[in-house]
């Protein structure tokens, strides 16, 4: 019985942490949530990035969607088609692949691409307020080929690493198919509505015993409710400090993650 409580505990912690950083800081809560599932709850890399990737086929964004809309930003549903076209089978290929690594190697390789978008953020300049008539989109009958590669990026890394492919699709929008960046967050968000990860999960459900259920539901439901708290929270804390808050963050669970390995 002490063992389920620390589990059904553990994962709302865990999920609400990384609600609450998504929330905060814009980006996939998995960044956050995969080494919080490691530390708290013991759960292998395997387990780990199988137990987020589910915890993501929720409509998290849904909110962030509608708002969007009601603010009249444009969103690409040809480019969405495209996307969601290429993001599939990759994101299975992914899945499959991340379950040939061995866990340490795994471990090691998510600890390092931590540290490089740590790296990534803190290089970052704050751009200036960017017009959408500044920027000319690549007309849509254009759109389908780099729509299909950002796809099929976004969906390997979402099945090998267990993140959203959300950090790789967006800016790989804007420099592609040059929409502009709240543009692109908004046909991402549209495109992780559906259970587009569910290939991923169910080889990693298939694979190295399965998925943990009962964590992934306190996962799934800390999750919800941190987001809406980190969105608010987001809203207090603007400029350079979020971004160096995110940095450090990133440093950390690598850090941490490293250790637990060693």
């Amino acid at each position: 019985m002490g063992s389920v409580w620390w589990t059904g505990l553990g994962s709302l912690v865990a999920g609400a942490g990384g609600g609450i950083l998504a929330g905060l800081f814009g980006v996939g809560g998995a960044l956050v949530l995969i080494p919080m599932l490691a530390l708290l709850l013991g759960l292998n890399q395997h387990q780990a990035q199988g137990t987020a990737l589910a915890a993501m086929l929720l409509p998290n964004g849904l909110p962030a969607v509608l708002y969007m809309r009601r603010m009249g930003i444009v969103i690409h549903w040809a480019l969405v088609v495209t996307l969601t076209c290429g993001f599939l089978p990759a994101v299975w290929a992914g899945a499959a692949l991340a379950n040939l690594i061995p866990e340490p190697a795994l471990r090691m390789g998510f600890a390092g691409v931590l540290l490089l978008l740590a790296g990534r953020t803190l290089l970052q300049k704050t751009p200036a307020r960017e017009h959408p008539s500044s920027v000319v989109p690549v007309p849509y009958g254009r759109t389908w080929l780099p729509g299909l590669a950002i796809g099929c990026a976004g969906g390997l890394a979402s099945g090998l690493l267990g993140i959203g492919g959300a950090i790789l699709m967006i800016p790989l929008m804007v420099w592609l198919v040059r929409i502009p960046q709240h543009e692109a967050q908004a046909t991402s968000l549209v495109l992780m509505l559906a259970p587009i990860g569910l290939p991923g999960v169910w080889v990693y459900a298939r694979n190295g015993g399965g998925l943990p259920w009962l964590a992934l539901g306190g996962v799934a439901a800390g999750f919800l409710c941190g987001a809406y708290y980190g969105a608010i929270l987001a809203l207090r804390i603007r400029g350079p400090r979020l971004r160096q808050g995110f940095a450090g963050l990133m440093v950390a669970m690598a850090l941490l993650l490293i250790l637990k390995g060693a």
